[in-house]
């Protein structure tokens, strides 16, 4: 997408954001600015339900539920102190199991001082009667000690199962943190540390790496004529056609609103164009239809720019030539692909 079209993009965003500020009487502070915009862009689909549900029900929204819903979804803090609360729960456990250890290397110790000092007593017993009543104190001791062991093996095997249960909430804490809730596709985030991985690797290995970068074609069309609910509808099957044309190894992400950015390594331009056709051709194969009314929207399109990686890449210079693809694509009519090479795209020397 262009510069220009992306401004024209976000001012629609922008104005719509400054639009249900006023619709709702709030005041324009920057989080609920920060709100508006993320749910006119319909970027984050929970935010989005959550919003509709509260205005299908009173028709507006007070400050102190915006409050409320940009604490749920958008706050900086919010992982950070889930983060935070599994992480208390983990030192916690670490201390009682170090406690556990302890306790139990403890009394290992006693139990062999005490062995020692029986050795040394059986030495000086003559009398049968204090031989019995020392074996009945040994045989007592090595049970409580035996005992303690088991506990503490109990402690280790409990321990062990409650730390996996905290790795596993910290694992969905980082998925969520690199995945777009909407299309389930990797998120921003994970595309731009992605991408700069790849291109270190394909320096230092010399191995092709090419980038994909798709657009929906009239996407805020859709938005306007039919709502953001279709809107989602439409990123969706978009997502769902990105996700079944390329490899395991390839990383598939959703760029921006309705933008998508598929990273491959160890592909030639070539083959990235065989992968952008598949991808355009079961996009517009699919008929969209409005699912609370049944009424056939027709079909969607996307165009797609491609460009490859070049000795001194950056990942800024391979999006900015993908971007310039993706324009020349739209500028053709839509419903394209088109490379850099295509394109004739600059060199990353004049890029920069």
């Amino acid at each position: 997408m262009s510069q220009e079209d992306e401004f024209k993009r976000t001012i629609v965003y922008a104005d719509s954001a400054l639009g249900y500020i006023k619709t709702n009487s709030l005041p324009a502070f920057p989080r609920n600015y920060e709100l508006w915009y993320s749910y006119a862009s319909g970027f984050n689909r929970s935010l989005n339900r959550t919003i509709n549900k509260i205005l299908a029900r009173d028709g507006k929204i007070s400050p102190i539920e915006t409050q409320k819903i940009y604490n749920r979804f958008l706050s900086p803090n919010r992982l950070g102190e889930r983060i935070d609360e599994v992480g208390d729960k983990i030192s916690q456990e670490v201390r009682e199991l170090i406690s556990a250890l302890d306790k139990g290397a403890l009394q290992t110790t006693e139990y062999a001082d005490e062995l020692t000092r029986t050795l040394g007593a059986l030495e000086s017993i003559n009398d049968p009667a204090q031989l019995s009543k020392l074996v009945v104190h040994l045989a007592k001791l090595t049970t409580e000690t035996a005992e303690s062991n088991q506990e503490l093996r109990e402690q280790l095997i409990d321990s062990r199962q409650q730390i996996g249960v905290l790795q596993e909430g910290l694992e969905a804490i980082r998925y969520e943190s690199l995945t777009d809730e909407l299309t389930t596709l990797n998120n921003r985030k994970h595309f731009d540390q992605s991408l700069i991985r790849a291109v270190n690797e394909a320096e230092e290995s010399n191995d092709s790496l090419s980038l994909l970068i798709s657009d929906i074609d009239h996407f805020k069309q859709f938005n306007d004529n039919y709502g953001h609910q279709t809107g989602d509808q439409v990123l969706r099957l978009v997502a769902l056609a990105v996700q079944q044309n390329v490899k395991n190894s390839d990383i598939a992400c959703r760029y921006g609103g309705e933008e998508f950015g598929i990273i491959l390594p160890r592909t030639t331009i070539e083959d990235a164009e065989v992968i952008a056709e598949k991808i355009r051709k079961n996009v517009v194969a699919k008929e969209l239809v409005k699912r609370s009314t049944g009424e056939n929207l027709g079909r969607i399109t996307i165009s797609i720019g491609i460009s490859t990686f070049r000795p001194g890449d950056s990942a800024e210079s391979m999006v900015s030539r993908a971007d310039l693809a993706l324009y020349a694509a739209k500028k053709a009519g839509r419903n394209l692909v088109k490379s850099e090479e295509e394109r004739k795209v600059p060199s990353v020397t004049q890029v920069a």
